[in-house]
């Protein structure tokens, strides 16, 4: 089931931020993201957020900024059985655009979100991590 953050959400999204984050960006530093930890933390609650929740707790949580997503976030052990996607036609449905940065070594991600109709439409490099990354953007198409 998809809902909305609430504030006893944070622990559990918080945990799944760092650990998706070190997971899937294996190429960046693991103390790059523990050292933003605290900064997001602060940052979660004034951010849209969406929890995929189930019995056995949140699986997965979108961030939305705008129309901008913060990021998609799925655990490890349940990536692959359309939680991101699920999550993903959640903005969708609300949003006439969408646009997000995805680093270019993150492979899965880039077929992921081309997959869901975004395209790329920039490049850049993270100032931050030192890391190319694509902006890309969706637009709903208008029947």
């Amino acid at each position: 089931m998809i809902r909305k953050f609430r504030n006893e959400d944070l622990e559990q999204i918080m945990q799944l931020w760092l650990q998706s984050n070190i997971q899937a960006h294996g190429f960046i530093e693991k103390t790059y993201w523990k050292s933003h930890y605290s900064e997001v933390r602060k940052m979660m609650p004034e951010a849209e957020i969406y929890v995929f929740d189930c019995e056995d707790g949140i699986l997965g949580f979108l961030g939305l900024q705008e129309d901008y997503i913060a990021g998609i976030f799925v655990g490890e052990n349940n990536r692959g059985r359309g939680i991101g996607k699920h999550l993903l036609q959640c903005a969708k449905q609300n949003r006439d655009s969408l646009s997000l940065h995805v680093y270019l070594k993150n492979e899965r991600a880039v077929r992921f979100y081309k997959k869901e109709g975004f395209h790329i439409a920039g490049e850049q490099t993270d100032i931050e991590t030192g890391e190319q990354e694509y902006l890309m953007e969706w637009k709903k198409k208008v029947l």
